[in-house]
């Protein structure tokens, strides 16, 4: 639940890593960790910008709870090919992965094996996430200096492009109206909008969450207006956040008067997690090469 910012936050996705411990991920809480203590995105989107949002924050808290100092992450191999290796005794911190599978329509199952015939069988694709101890800390290493590494420049016209939006004309009569999605993924921002970043970051949440589309759906398959609104609020609070951007106590006042009490549903906070990790990265500007510079003056 997205509690009110005096409340205290319910977190029980993460304990202690341990060879008897089963790590379980619960996005709800997660998010309500993330959007209750301030700086906490902040710093994990500057730590662990290669990382999906909810793996960062998911490196950070493990590091505060084992007393780890923050810094760069890589497996075993990929700290041994930087000419590092993990110190005796460290243990790996974990991170979600994505496992692909297959789940087979029962009612043609049951016709394929009663024909035998594998080529009749039907499948449906499914994702599931699971917990892997595969990463270290630069702390828990020793070897070779590594560069300490920046968040990339977030550029907003590059993400536009990447995410395949278009910008368009703020034409809307309603002056209260900050800004706009339309179906075809456009967006539109008000001029004079208060916080143009944040409304930016909601609007584009509103096309990647496919609110902009939910027309063409009937009437059951459509997401409560209450909801989008959170959903696509949540995410600009996400992206403002990891940025350093302002607006984030704007948006926890937009969100809590959309929930209305209500909590957000824990497959809303994955997805939420998943489209500011998206909109993030599609903005994300490469590091200038050595000699780039030169080249290009």
């Amino acid at each position: 639940m997205l509690a009110a910012k005096d409340a205290a936050p319910r977190f029980a996705s993460v304990t202690m890593p341990t060879t008897n411990t089963k790590l379980e991920l619960n996005w709800e809480n997660l998010l309500t960790e993330a959007v209750t203590k301030p700086g906490k995105i902040l710093a994990a989107y500057s730590l662990f910008h290669n990382y999906s949002l909810g793996n960062a924050m998911l490196a950070l808290i493990q590091c505060e709870m084992r007393g780890i100092q923050p810094g760069p992450i890589n497996t075993f191999p990929g700290w041994k090919a930087l000419g590092r290796h993990v110190l005796k005794g460290q243990k790996a911190i974990s991170l979600v992965m994505p496992i692909t599978g297959k789940k087979r329509d029962e009612e043609n199952q049951q016709a394929a094996d009663a024909a035998d015939s594998d080529d009749s069988r039907k499948s449906e694709c499914f994702t599931r996430f699971v917990f892997r101890p595969n990463w270290f800390v630069l702390s828990q290493t020793e070897g070779n200096d590594v560069a300490a590494a920046t968040a990339p420049n977030w550029n907003a016209e590059l993400a536009l492009s990447t995410l395949g939006i278009t910008r368009v004309e703020f034409t809307t009569m309603n002056g209260n109206a900050q800004g706009y999605a339309a179906p075809g993924k456009q967006i539109a921002i008000n001029p004079v909008a208060v916080l143009p970043h944040k409304t930016m970051f909601h609007e584009l949440a509103h096309v990647v969450l496919g609110h902009t589309e939910e027309g063409l759906l009937s009437d059951d398959e459509q997401t409560p207006r209450s909801l989008r609104e959170v959903e696509a609020e949540s995410v600009a609070l996400l992206c403002c956040a990891s940025l350093g951007l302002e607006g984030e106590e704007f948006a926890r006042g937009y969100i809590q008067n959309w929930l209305a009490g209500a909590s957000i549903p824990e497959k809303s906070a994955q997805k939420i997690f998943a489209t500011a990790a998206a909109i993030l990265k599609a903005g994300q500007e490469k590091p200038q090469q050595k000699g780039e510079e030169n080249a290009a003056t």
